[in-house]
């Protein structure tokens, strides 16, 4: 397998160093708009089947040259929502598979955004689902851990642990702490604004999807491996929209453990118009500027994967399901714990962007071995998700089931 890797910010310097340590692959090619950063995540892996190389991941035509070129099988967009568009068609135009770990923007509904949805997230992509098809390509879509192995987990208790699914709910949490900052979050901050101010979205079968208030519903969630009580709210998310079209559940959520601390700051930069992604004019002493606010937010603040040496404490994702089994009520909550600590000493990457890197590196291994096979537009749901468990084991980070 041949892969080019888009993206060398901090889940991109991860995947080279999870997947330095794997054999499955021939090569890989570590593209970013940033060359240093690129030649930066290449010297990271300390593999000679890495190479840097320079793209813009909004120019499809120059991406489909670099796919041709280096002759990749497969795409790994480690890029934020702006660019999933424009790098899922230089890859089928190319060819080539193709994998994200978040997947097309949505729109929020023009007149009732808190009540009907607009278009969701990955509406763009599954509307080429028959193209994918019929070229016999794969795009492998929301294949980070949440969505991904979140969607993995509902999946896998689909399958063997209930009999009916009447809620399946992505509860996701920690008790990170960052030395030094007021406001350091722990992701990238262009992605957390997007998803945290967008309308959430419920799917309820008899309903379809729907949309309510961001931050609605908050509930207090018990997060296992000594994190403990975090109050969640409702979040947009991939994994209810790709839960429902593989696996037959009542109801889908997303909640999110922010805290009071951070939703206020949130709601802060809305209310100022900082979480804009419309450019404005900007003086400066070279001349004017067109500054999305947006960016000059991520800007000013650290960057996530600088933070490790800072950071304490874990993080965890997981999926909350509640149903029957055998004409009885049964609850788990399977989950994925990771401690910074750890993720440090052992790949030198702090805990949130190495959880999120850890789970397409698994899937391609999947892929390559013939593990995982499709064509179109598929979800991780669309795949058996034993082998997935059992490799991410082998992978040293082992994931939980707690009966509820």
């Amino acid at each position: 397998m041949r892969i080019l890797l888009v993206g060398a910010g901090g889940v991109g310097t991860a995947i080279t160093r999870i997947a330095a340590r794997r054999e499955y692959f021939d090569h890989m090619v570590v593209a970013d708009y940033d060359l240093p950063r690129a030649k930066s995540a290449v010297a990271a892996a300390a593999d000679p089947r890495f190479t840097a190389a320079r793209i813009d991941a909004a120019d499809s035509a120059a991406v489909t040259a670099l796919l041709t070129e280096h002759e990749c099988d497969i795409l790994l967009n480690a890029t934020d929502p702006r660019f999933v568009l424009p790098l899922f068609d230089a890859a089928l135009a190319a060819g080539a598979d193709y994998l994200d770990m978040a997947m097309s923007m949505s729109k929020p509904h023009p007149d009732r955004p808190y009540e009907e949805v607009g278009v969701k997230l990955g509406d763009d992509q599954f509307a080429r689902a028959a193209e994918w098809a019929a070229k016999g390509r794969l795009a492998l879509v929301g294949m980070g851990v949440e969505p991904g192995l979140a969607d993995v987990f509902a999946r896998y208790a689909a399958d063997d642990l209930f009999d009916e699914i009447e809620e399946i709910g992505i509860r996701d949490g920690g008790n990170l702490t960052v030395d030094g900052y007021d406001f350091a979050p722990s992701f990238n901050i262009w992605t957390t604004i997007e998803e945290c101010l967008n309308p959430p979205v419920i799917y309820e079968k008899d309903r379809g999807w729907y949309t309510t208030e961001p931050f609605s519903e908050p509930e207090v969630f018990d997060f296992p491996d000594g994190i403990g009580p975090v109050e969640c709210v409702n979040v947009e998310h991939e994994e209810v929209v790709l839960v429902p079209r593989w696996i037959p559940a009542q109801r889908v959520t997303f909640k999110y453990g922010l805290g009071d601390d951070f939703i206020d700051k949130l709601k802060t930069l809305h209310a100022l118009g900082v979480d804009s992604t419309e450019p404005v004019a900007v003086r400066t002493d070279l001349g004017t500027a067109r500054v999305a606010p947006r960016d000059l937010v991520a800007a000013v603040l650290p960057d996530p994967a600088e933070l490790g040496d800072r950071m304490h404490g874990k993080t965890c994702a997981g999926t909350w399901v509640k149903g029957r089994k055998d004409g009885k009520p049964r609850e788990v909550y399977l989950y994925h714990v990771v401690d910074n600590q750890w993720s440090m000493s052992e790949y030198g990457s702090q805990a949130v962007v190495w959880q999120t890197a850890v789970n397409p590196v698994v899937a391609l291994e999947l892929l390559a071995s013939g593990k995982w096979q499709g064509a179109g537009v598929l979800g991780p749901e669309a795949f058996e998700p034993r082998p997935y468990l059992d490799l991410l084991v082998e992978y040293g980070s082992p994931w939980g089931m707690r009966e509820q």
